[in-house]
């Protein structure tokens, strides 16, 4: 599976007394899958997966895939504790229609530990229905070492990671260079998704079938069906997401193959003209890009967390909506603030 490019991580919309709003869940991917993300991330820690039970987990997955595009990539959070749960997150993900899974470090095991983690990782990636992307964040950190040895299992196809230092890109891809694969593409060398890869791939035009043959009664003419779809092969190493916003560039132009701001759930457009003009090498456009988030990055996501992405989420015509207890909504002065720096940047 290619994971180039932007990838959106979604809210999860809440009704004001605390149930899970699938339908909103539905708006946002419908209006996600209009925008030029390479795909969409359910459940990663910008969804706030700990806030949902096992059974609110299924149905936010299902509500999600249910309105995705078929050619966006669909990756879903499944982190547990344990390998067996996580295994049966995976096994529900697979049957759901999902592309891949996005597993973090358990909270009962430390990076000091790093057989038992090691052994947890390899554990689901040997049973997993579908490829694992490793996700390392600031309370689930993995360190390089950890990401190198699990990086040539051919079930554990890269990282999401939140430190898009240019040291931290480097050394990972430094401690990676041996994994080298090959993955399916379509003709303009963008993913392929396995919602794609299900269609049937036929040539032909309209048929048509006498009354005959339907013994008696009018002639019928069926649609033509979908044409082939043309794929290619493109050569791969272990592919890193970084997750920071305000270092979409710095990780990128140190070897990241995509982007993953928990930002751009707020500003999909806006985020994906800084890793457009990267990837087209204008710099200057894309240090222009980047600087023109950097208020709101600041404001709404450093400064006032997720409570402060939902928020806006509205102003931008997505829904964010309220948290779940006990996090708690922005005060006014605050909901002003982000409604402020969020002027210039609407998608």
């Amino acid at each position: 599976m290619l994971l180039e490019g932007l990838y959106l991580p979604l809210t999860t919309p809440f009704y004001p007394d605390g149930r899970l709003n699938l339908r909103k869940i539905e708006h946002n991917v419908d209006r996600y899958s209009r925008t030029p993300a390479a795909g969409m991330v359910v459940l990663s820690d910008v969804g706030e997966p700990a806030m949902l039970s096992d059974d609110e987990t299924h149905e936010a997955l299902t509500a999600a895939i249910s309105l995705a595009a078929e050619t966006k990539v669909m990756i879903a959070g499944i982190s547990r504790a344990s390998v067996f749960s996580t295994l049966k997150l995976a096994e529900f993900a697979a049957t759901a229609g999902y592309d891949a899974v996005l597993v973090k470090r358990p909270g009962n095991i430390s990076e000091g530990k790093g057989y038992e983690l090691q052994t947890f990782f390899q554990a689901v990636a040997d049973s997993s229905p579908l490829p694992l992307v490793l996700y390392s964040a600031p309370d689930a950190a993995l360190s390089v070492e950890t990401i190198s040895a699990l990086a040539s299992h051919p079930q554990i196809i890269g990282l999401v990671d939140e430190d898009s230092s240019s040291d931290r890109v480097e050394q990972i891809r430094a401690a990676t260079s041996v994994v080298s694969r090959d993955v399916t593409v379509t003709a303009v060398f963008a993913a392929m998704t396995g919602r794609m890869l299900a269609v049937k791939e036929s040539v032909g035009t309209a048929t048509f079938v006498s009354a005959e043959t339907l013994g008696g009664g009018s002639a019928v003419a069926t649609a033509p069906p979908k044409p082939a779809i043309k794929t290619r092969s493109k050569k791969v190493g272990f592919q890193i997401i970084t997750a920071s916003s305000a270092g979409m560039l710095e990780g990128l132009r140190a070897g990241a193959a995509g982007v993953m701001p928990a930002f751009a759930a707020c500003a999909p457009q806006a985020s994906y003209e800084v890793y457009a003009a990267w990837k087209d090498d204008d710099q200057p456009l894309a240090d222009e890009k980047q600087i023109r988030l950097d208020a709101a990055i600041k404001t709404a996501e450093v400064e006032l967390g997720l409570a402060g992405i939902r928020y806006a989420c509205d102003v931008n015509g997505y829904f964010g909506g309220r948290p779940r207890l006990p996090i708690l909504p922005l005060s006014g002065d605050a909901r002003e603030r982000v409604e402020q720096v969020m002027k210039g940047i609407r998608n």
